[in-house]
């Protein structure tokens, strides 16, 4: 006899963890093919990390990193994994991707692939399929996100004022942000935007100024060129007069006690406390201003210098103040996002 929608009702609700559910009949059988499968997937550059949902639930047992320089394109390591998973039914994908994403199809910024939400669907036979920058899915991420995969670097009052916004604030080897709204019933709004490529705000660019000289200063014209890894070398040579290093390398210089690293790292880390006082202002991340990327954590216990910046003007500081601000430390922080950016 087949089991009407209330017997399906019943089974769904009925699952345990080995899979299995009593019909409406009594009868214990398999719930695999009711599964709500979902392929996810964090493409960076160097790796790419894939993952398996089942209704709502990622599988640790299926996160699997495959080697960039491995593999020709994208699609040579779905097809690699899905072989690996023994190609099971997929009902829909969410991909994020770190590059431009548009129209369905995206680019990676540091390694020559391609993709296309037509030619995933194909390949995966998903009804559904959607491609996200990388970090709008850690903007999707933000209201899961807790416990060790998140450190809190400065707490806000808890009587402040509430409005369901946050802001990832995207500082590696590029510079973007993601606003976030949390709505009514759970429903995660993350918006895309360009915020790197802006002018650098007119008082961080006049404080360049007065440190470095108007000839310094005119390297630092975006608010990516100041603020993404390269910025912060540049900011080092011209302040030392040296030649530019990698920022990992200053980093590891400040972190072993050379005096003009540390100074550099104080600035910088000053600067962004600017910044981020005017993200505050355009964006009011009342439910937290989040930092992400290498440059992020690089400056994550400088926080006082951080609040120098951050606190400096009292025009309208009390938005900064309410404002707490957290660093993203989840490395499964972007596959999350992706299944809640799936639906």
């Amino acid at each position: 006899m087949a089991a009407d929608q209330s017997d399906v009702a019943a089974i769904i609700h009925s699952r345990n963890e080995a899979g299995t559910g009593l019909n409406g009949l009594g009868e214990k059988v398999d719930l695999g093919d009711w599964s709500m499968v979902t392929l996810l997937g964090d493409v960076g550059g160097t790796n790419a990390r894939l993952a398996i949902a089942r209704d709502g639930v990622i599988d640790n047992a299926t996160v699997t990193r495959f080697r960039g320089d491995d593999f020709s394109s994208f699609d040579d390591v779905m097809r690699q994994y899905l072989d690996q998973q023994g190609n099971p039914r997929i009902n829909s994908v969410c991909i994020a991707v770190a590059g431009p994403v548009s129209g369905g199809k995206a680019e990676l910024t540091n390694r020559d692939w391609n993709f296309s939400e037509d030619r995933l669907a194909r390949l995966t036979n998903a009804d559904q399929v959607r491609l996200i920058n990388d970090l709008t899915a850690l903007g999707y991420a933000t209201p899961a996100l807790r416990g060790d995969g998140l450190a809190i670097l400065r707490k806000a009052p808890e009587d402040r004022a509430r409005n369901g916004q946050s802001l990832v604030v995207g500082l590696g080897t590029g510079f973007n942000v993601c606003a976030v709204r949390l709505m009514p019933g759970g429903i995660i709004t993350a918006l895309e935007a360009e915020e790197g490529h802006t002018n650098l705000p007119a008082n961080i660019y006049q404080k360049l100024v007065d440190l470095l000289g108007y000839d310094a200063a005119q390297g630092f014209f975006s608010t990516e060129e100041t603020f993404a890894g390269r910025g912060l070398a540049r900011l080092h040579a011209a302040r030392t007069g040296s030649d530019i290093l990698r920022s990992e390398d200053i980093a590891r210089a400040a972190g072993n006690g050379d005096a003009g690293a540390v100074a550099t790292y104080d600035l910088f880390t000053e600067l962004v406390g600017l910044l981020c006082r005017e993200l505050a202002l355009r964006f009011m991340p009342l439910e937290g201003l989040f930092l992400a990327g290498s440059v992020g954590r690089s400056i994550a216990d400088r926080m006082e210098r951080f609040e120098t910046g951050f606190l400096a003007d009292n025009y309208m500081r009390q938005i900064p103040e309410a404002t707490p601000i957290y660093l993203i430390r989840d490395d499964m922080a972007a596959l999350h996002g992706c299944l809640a950016a799936a639906g």
